[in-house]
């Protein structure tokens, strides 16, 4: 079982930034491969980027490629999304999910979510 609890959501402007973070409870977090996600209102929930459990690959999606970084620290139990030029149409609440074996980009194939943290961009 692993439990997340997500972290560092909040207001911003259009263009700045925000880190957002994932703490994972349990003793094998280094054997799971973690994602974002996104749910803006009246919208599904899409993917946004992962990691896998070593860090060595990482997939973003399209529309925030160049402008987001996924990262873990297995020695604290956390991943990480930083957020750079943020945009109003990234407004959403933010979830880290979490699987064990390879990444992937498809929401169904993860085991374990977090609650969400919202992040408002205002323009």
């Amino acid at each position: 079982q692993v439990q997340l609890v997500e972290s560092g959501g909040g207001l911003v402007q259009a263009g700045g930034s925000l880190r957002l973070s994932c703490a994972a409870s349990g003793r094998t977090f280094s054997s799971y491969a973690m994602g974002w996600f996104r749910q803006a209102p009246g919208k599904e929930r899409v993917f946004v980027a992962t990691i896998s459990w070593s860090g060595d690959r990482t997939y973003y999606a399209d529309s925030v490629k160049g402008r987001f970084t996924i990262s873990r620290d297995n020695a604290k139990n956390t991943v990480y999304l930083q957020m750079n030029s943020l945009k109003p149409e990234d407004t959403a609440v933010y979830y880290c999910a979490a699987r064990r074996g390879f990444v992937t980009t498809f929401s169904y194939q993860y085991d374990y979510w977090g609650q969400g943290t919202q992040v408002t961009v205002s323009s």
